[in-house]
């Protein structure tokens, strides 16, 4: 990535912040429409209408899923930053500084999956403390970084 004043890597903690906001931002959704559609503020096994396994197929938790997913592919690809990220002054890069459009942006979330292996985000975690570039494995792997933009 090329030197700049402003591509500072992002830590862990801020990076951590980031995503508290992003999460405060899915409750102040999420909670008052699972009440509207449920009955309740906060579901337990028995609210879900169909479990298979492991896995809630829940149609609301399924619609949460999916419209988290988006959040962070559609914003961290297009806009460069979600909305924790803008507010603590971060955005994703690719390695030459620009925005990471759609493809880095869904490579790189997916990879949370194994970033957050075996739990804790315990592999996401020692990597960002572990390099100069403050990178997990989903950013080594699509080629971003996450950066101070102020």
């Amino acid at each position: 990535m090329p030197h700049r004043e402003e591509n500072r890597y992002a830590g862990l903690w801020v990076r951590f912040g980031a995503l508290v906001i992003d999460a405060l931002l899915f409750c102040a959704i999420f909670f008052p429409v699972t009440r509207i559609v449920k009955g309740v503020w906060i579901m337990s096994v028995a609210d879900h209408r169909w479990t298979n396994g492991l896995f809630i197929t829940d149609p609301l938790c399924v619609i949460f899923l999916v419209l988290m997913l988006l959040y962070f592919f559609l914003l961290e690809g297009l806009a460069g930053a979600t909305l924790g990220k803008w507010v603590l002054g971060l955005r994703v890069v690719r390695m030459d500084g620009e925005k990471p459009g759609l493809a880095r942006s869904a490579l790189r979330n997916i990879l949370r999956l194994v970033d957050g292996l075996p739990a804790f985000h315990i592999v996401g975690i020692v990597l960002i403390l572990r390099s100069p570039e403050r990178a997990r494995f989903g950013d080594r792997v699509a080629g971003t970084r996450v950066v101070r933009s102020r």
